[in-house]
């Protein structure tokens, strides 16, 4: 079996396939987080089909015993929490194991307070900030417009760990309209700014419960298991009471910059 094994937020997730040019398709896709040295907190065997074809229908996720099952008509998955082991059946695509580490991560970033969220985020000065707003309100934007001393994290999908009494900020290589990978590393995360675009630049304060309001609109979750949707609760309640939360009205040009801080 070849293996390539993908660190994702400090969580590595070993792959195992038989197939030595999809592992090279893997370590292409996820060239800047490899990490053959970190022990794996999974292992997926993944077996190659022509049966399962690219698809538009919505992912499912569910409870499989001591596990957990997902399908979607590109792939199917399941693995077992007590053994951290499972399986992968898919086409010959790599971009169909994005969906299952998501959602890896996302299940597990839940047992531990912290999520994926749907915002860019980029890291400045030694400080992380995140920007999440609707579709449209310039995610991709703000992190287009990153002076040379910011460095993105991911204009698609931010990675948020709890650590001790704060959060830390992870990047990802989940691209979006930037197509490019954020940069595989991370820092303690100062703020988060709800977008919105205006005339002029200016931010102001957001209430605690608002700020979980929207919060938990762009939070990516696959799940209705009780436990976890209480989790993920739970989570952004205790974010919000320990993240300073703005929202930034700004004008698309790189002067916005100069209120991130």
């Amino acid at each position: 079996m070849h293996t390539v094994t993908v660190e994702i937020g400090g969580m590595a997730i070993l792959f195992a396939t038989s197939d030595a040019e999809f592992r090279s398709l893997i370590e292409n896709r996820y060239s800047g987080f490899l990490n053959s040295s970190a022990p794996p907190a999974f292992r997926f065997d993944i077996h190659l089909t022509s049966a399962l074809k690219p698809s538009s229908k919505d992912v499912r996720v569910s409870r499989n015993g001591s596990g957990w099952f997902v399908e979607r008509g590109d792939f199917r998955s399941d693995w077992d929490l007590q053994s951290r082991t499972g399986h992968i059946y898919q086409s010959a695509n790599p971009y169909s194991l994005d969906t299952v580490l998501r959602i890896v991560h996302s299940l597990e970033l839940a047992e531990q307070g912290g999520f994926l969220v749907h915002a860019s985020s980029a890291l400045r000065c030694g400080q992380g900030f995140l920007f999440a707003g609707i579709s449209g309100a310039g995610k991709t934007t703000v992190a287009r417009l990153a002076p040379p001393d910011a460095t993105v994290l991911t204009d698609e999908i931010s990675y948020i760990r709890r650590n001790g009494d704060g959060y830390r900020a992870y990047g990802t290589p989940f691209a979006g309209e930037l197509g490019r990978v954020g940069e595989n590393v991370s820092a303690p995360l100062s703020s988060l700014y709800l977008l919105e675009k205006g005339k002029s630049n200016r931010t102001k304060p957001v209430e605690q419960l608002a700020a979980a309001r929207a919060l938990l609109r762009h939070i990516l979750f696959f799940t209705t298991d009780d436990y976890l949707v209480k989790a993920i609760f739970d989570s952004v309640m205790s974010f919000v009471s320990r993240v300073s939360v703005e929202r930034l009205i700004f004008t698309p040009d790189e002067r916005v910059w100069g209120l991130i801080g």
